[in-house]
């Protein structure tokens, strides 16, 4: 199955939902009015895009109707995913050109966060990169065990401690394999709780010093896993993490068990954090880079 068909399955639940709406409210209207565009925000809050980022939209759409000239509904649908698309293009690659560069991943337990690391690990693997994964979650040994499973599965080396280790210390054996081995990557699982802000801080900035004297000159990333089916939820949990940590991106999993994927619009909208990477399914190479276009395709279009 092509990326295009996996974005566009992952996205059946919140295309069933969102543009079959959409599509009724459309047929049902002969006329461009204010009766229409509250049947819009009422479709856009529904999908957990939120009421600002709805704001939003209206307000662009609204615009786009007007500079054009538009009175037909059915032209509507067209405009929306113009401003969509814009809504969501933003600086969403990763930036991982020296070698080696780090990926740090966070996100609290039960979002996804293992499995993630283990699909990023078989992406960049698939791209002929040599990856080494550490196990920096050290507070639950299900978790480093977990971790092991996934590095077989991507066929990568994994860097490990006991349960309990010093999570910088793990980061540093891992950095000094990825700079012995010439790796290209080297990602790096951290504890899955928030604790409190301090802490999350404070062992984020321990962990971050490790990487700059080991590689000072490498590309950093720091990947945000959230669960799109808690919707609005995630949105909440990244605003916290953005506080503690330099978030440099988004990766959102499980969009294929939600009607909720508008959540990606909010995140993007209402916290200009770019998502990197969406989660379309269990299978290892169901961790897709984001794609503005595809995304807003899939939300319109059958496969």
């Amino acid at each position: 199955m092509g990326f295009l068909e996996k974005i566009k399955n992952g996205l059946r639940k919140t295309r069933d939902s969102f543009t079959s709406n959409l599509r009724g409210i459309l047929n049902s209207f002969t006329k461009i009015d204010e009766e229409l565009f509250e049947e819009l925000e009422e479709i856009l809050i529904m999908a957990d895009v939120g009421t600002v980022t709805t704001q939003h939209i209206l307000d662009r759409l609204r615009q786009k109707i007007k500079e054009e000239g538009l009175t037909d509904p059915q032209a509507i649908q067209e405009k929306l995913k113009e401003v969509l698309c814009e809504l969501l293009t933003g600086d969403n690659t990763l930036h991982l050109a020296t070698q080696p560069s780090v990926i740090l991943v966070i996100g609290v337990n039960g979002v996804g966060k293992t499995t993630t690391i283990g699909k990023m690990a078989a992406y960049f693997s698939a791209q002929g990169k040599k990856v080494v994964l550490g196990a920096a979650d050290t507070f639950r040994a299900a978790a480093i065990d977990q971790l092991e499973v996934w590095a077989q599965r991507a066929n990568v080396p994994l860097v490990r401690q006991s349960e309990g280790a010093d999570p910088a210390a793990v980061v540093f054996d891992t950095m000094r394999a990825a700079n012995a081995r010439h790796m290209d990557i080297a990602i790096c699982d951290t504890a899955g709780r928030l604790h409190n802000k301090k802490n999350l801080m404070d062992e984020l900035s321990k962990i971050s010093r490790v990487i700059e004297r080991e590689a000072p000159s490498s590309d950093k990333e720091v990947l945000l896993v959230l669960d799109a089916t808690t919707g609005r939820n995630a949105v909440t949990q990244a605003r916290e993490f953005r506080e503690a940590a330099g978030i440099t991106g988004i990766v959102l999993t499980k969009l294929d068990g939600t009607a909720k994927g508008g959540v990606v619009l909010a995140i993007q909208d209402e916290l200009g954090i770019p998502v990197k990477f969406v989660g379309v399914g269990e299978k290892i190479d169901d961790l897709q880079p984001f794609d503005a276009q595809a995304f807003v395709d899939g939300l319109f279009e059958e496969v």
